[in-house]
């Protein structure tokens, strides 16, 4: 018999009262069961049987309610009319059939488009970074939360503020690359897009992973991070604090690994002292998938579950994510032995039900079905995708070769990547996790975890509507293409080389699509927990290379990869090379726009482009004693300057700085600085150029970097034209952590550059910060992010 469960007149049934007296009436009204419930979630897929909800399989589950559901769409195989009937059914059970009637909050992975068997695939985040073009992510970001709303998903597992400088991190392609003022551009539009102005019709951001994830030892996922408390602040902590102060960020996912000894998800002082007392964040805290067990089972930094659950709870992690583990009979048992309080149970629930009233749920737990299919992968929302990929493309390298004239002869297409539609996608597509989920399936785990994923769950692959480069090229080259796979992404078989031998040699140009394959699976060589211990092209594919180039044929080599990648012999020999990233589902076509000149290419790279892995670390914001101006300079045997430096990107318009000016030579600490900059057009075409404004400080009480992105804006301009842009400089956003670590704006001299990239730059002039009594004292705490 189904039954509403609520109870007539009470408050927090009441849209009119405040949400936080709604909070106070329920939590009173809460048994233990009841709230740890709440801090707990399930796996979508354990809720069904046969593609439909399934009471039987709830009740014992959901019987006193639940915090989470994981990814009703990204974890199952429904299209996306049937997730929302199914997160329908969901709310429905918990509405009617438990106590209190307190619906859940469905998350979903959201990292390159909502990871649904339906949703627009947009290019992986370090594509979207190359674009240098905040409000691209923020119109990624909308569209995301519509297609999300309307399948009844509340919760998006990203923007992934993690820096990172060692792209041997296989989740280097999850990021916005190594600059903390371009990641936290990107992150604040992502969550701006993905919240909306209000809750009621947005969804809740969660930006990962906190702090330091991409700083890992050895590149390895899972590692620790070594990172010195001013490195961490103001380069790693930087972008989650400009989430929080400027967007409202209300989510923040802990990171698997330790700093300095304490594993994040244990880490008082991060996710209380720093968060939630310096920043005042308010939201809630969750943990990475199986994260909290982690503290014992993985870091022994818990004796056994309780303690873990313990030590997690009193941290500040609120919601344990997939499915409850130690916030279950665990944390009960600590709970009756007194070994955490009530109150830090009461403080948990509190937040989460917060979020549940804020997104209105309790009004409106239901989504429409019929309208789904007019809002998931919208004709709108492909064209967002289409306008990213184009944009992140980046010409690294061009002899004159690209764009291929309209009277280019015979067109060799060959390697791994040029007709394969799921090599397109980045690791937190659908297509990938299918795989995840066929492989937890075989292996009974994910990620080395137990987990069980019933047998009935029907699990298919599917890159539905994904072209290849080979089709758009095929659509526009017509018989002039010619195809040669040559090899797999992996493995050591080169019994295709003959064959795109002989296609390249009887071509007037060879375009090569090589890279990399993402995902989590032990197939990909990209991707969670894919970590390379080399940049080279894997599998055989730099002797592929050699086996073309040795044909005399023009190569152009196309990088549809996850991270900066390829050898020396690659891009020396090598007439052009593009870099696609993982650009998604209308990827190809924008490859093959800009192979052809139908599209200037004006991607620019948000991550510094290492020679070889000896170099690692390697970025343009290093220190003046870091190395690169010692007695000699090189390593013995190779440069110490990237391959292409940070910024770095080429087009078909070429473009110049006429004049840059600062509109003064002396500041108050606390006002701004104006710099106008003229580029002028020089090239027979438009085009867009990407204007960069650093700032060096040349003596500080703390040493600086030789550079610091402080500023930038994409231009457009026709073919001869010229345009102004003006940046605002705030002297506050130029401090640093001193000595005591406090943020401090020093009086001294700013010197200011402007140009296209991190070392093709103009010097626009120099400043200098003055105190109000000119005594040179320090204006501290005070902070522009």
């Amino acid at each position: 018999m189904t039954t509403v469960r609520r109870e007539s007149g009470a408050a927090y049934t009441d849209p009119a009262v405040p949400v936080s007296e709604r909070v106070a009436d329920l939590l009173g009204r809460m048994t233990r069961e009841e709230k740890l419930a709440q801090l707990g979630s399930v796996w979508a897929f354990s809720l069904i049987e046969g593609g439909r909800f399934s009471a039987e399989r709830a009740r014992p589950v959901l019987r006193h309610g639940l915090g989470h559901v994981t990814r009703v769409a990204g974890a199952t195989n429904l299209k996306a009319a049937d997730v929302a009937r199914v997160a329908n059914e969901i709310q429905r059970f918990l509405v009617t059939e438990t106590r209190l009637g307190i619906p859940a909050i469905v998350h979903e992975e959201v990292c390159s488009g909502v990871m649904a068997r339906e949703g627009t695939i947009f290019p992986q985040a370090i594509g979207v970074a190359s674009t240098w073009e905040p409000e691209l992510n923020r119109r990624l970001a909308d569209a995301v939360r519509a297609q999300m709303r309307a399948m009844g998903g509340h919760q998006g597992l990203s923007p992934v503020l993690d820096v990172v400088r060692d792209p041997r991190w296989g989740r280097t392609e999850e990021t916005y690359g190594e600059d903390p003022h371009l990641v936290a551009r990107m992150g604040v539009a992502f969550v701006r897009g993905l919240q909306g102005d209000s809750l009621t019709e947005g969804v809740i951001a969660t930006a990962k992973h906190f702090v330091g994830y991409g700083a890992s030892e050895g590149g390895l996922n899972w590692a620790p991070a070594h990172l010195p408390p001013r490195l961490l602040r103001e380069v790693y902590l930087h972008p989650f604090e400009a989430a929080v102060r400027e967007a409202g960020l209300q989510s923040v996912m802990a990171g698997y690994h330790e700093l300095d000894g304490i594993p994040c998800h244990g880490n008082d002082e991060l996710l209380g002292d720093v968060l939630r007392g310096e920043w005042g964040f308010e939201g809630t805290v969750v943990s990475d998938y199986f994260a909290v067990d982690d503290l014992h089972s993985y870091h022994r930094f818990a004796g056994d579950k309780r303690q873990a659950a313990v030590r997690a709870l009193t941290a500040g992690v609120d919601v344990e994510l997939p499915a409850t583990d130690a916030y279950g009979d665990a944390l009960a048992q600590a709970l009756d032995e007194g070994e955490v309080g009530e109150a830090q149970l009461d403080r948990a629930v509190s937040r989460v039900l917060r979020h549940k009233f804020e997104l209105g749920l309790f009004e409106n737990p239901y989504v429409d079905e019929t309208a789904v299919a007019v809002t998931v992968n919208a004709a709108p929302h492909r064209e967002v995708a289409l306008e990213i990929a184009r944009r992140s493309l980046v010409l690294l390298k061009n002899d004159g070769m690209l764009p291929l004239r309209p009277g280019t002869g015979t067109v060799a297409l060959i390697g791994p990547n040029a007709d394969d539609a799921r090599h397109l996608l980045g690791d937190y597509s659908f297509a990938a996790h299918v795989e995840s989920l066929m492989q937890a399936r075989e292996r009974k785990g994910l990620l080395g975890q137990t987990m069980t994923i019933p047998d009935d769950l029907e699990i298919e692959e599917s890159t539905d509507g994904v072209r290849t480069v080979r089709d758009e090229l095929a659509a526009r080259l017509g018989d002039r293409l010619r195809y040669a796979r040559g090899c797999d992404v992996a493995g050591t078989s080169r019994d295709g080389f003959d064959e795109a031998v002989a296609a390249a040699a009887a071509a007037d140009v060879a375009v090569l699509v090589l890279g990399d394959r993402s995902g989590l699976t032990l197939g990909a060589t990209t991707g969670e927990s894919r970590d390379r211990s080399s940049l080279d092209l894997p599998g055989v594919q730099e002797d592929l290379v050699r086996a073309v180039v040795a044909t005399g044929t023009p190569v152009v080599a196309v990088l549809v990869a996850g991270r900066p990648v390829g050898g020396d012999f690659l891009h020396e020999n090598c007439a052009a090379v593009l870099l696609a990233w993982l650009p998604g589902q209308t990827g190809a076509r924008a490859i093959a726009e800009v192979l052809l000149g139908e599209v200037n290419p004006s991607g620019k790279l948000p991550i510094s482009y290492p020679r070889t892995v000896g170099q690692i670390p390697v970025y343009y914001g290093h220190k003046v004693s870091g190395g690169r101006s010692h007695w000699h300079g090189d390593y013995v045997d190779s440069p110490v300057s990237p391959r292409y430096r940070f910024g770095h990107g080429l087009g078909y318009a070429p473009f110049v700085v006429e004049r840059a000016t600062l509109d003064r030579a002396e500041v108050m600490a606390g006002e701004s600085v104006a710099v106008e900059v003229t580029v002028a057009n020089t090239g027979d075409r438009a085009g867009e150029e990407v204007v960069q404004l650093y700032i060096r400080d040349p003596q500080a009480s703390v040493t600086r970097p030789v550079l610091e992105l402080k500023g930038f804006a994409r231009v457009s301009a026709g073919a001869g034209e010229r345009t102004t842009i003006r940046f605002d400089l705030p002297t506050d956003r130029l401090g640093f952590y001193d000595r005591n670590m406090h943020y401090t704006v020093e009086d001294g001299h700013i010197e200011v550059y402007v140009g296209f990239s991190s070392d093709g730059h103009t010097h626009a002039g120099t400043f200098t910060i003055m105190s109000p009594a000119y005594l040179g004292r320090a204006q501290k705490g005070v902070r522009s992010l």
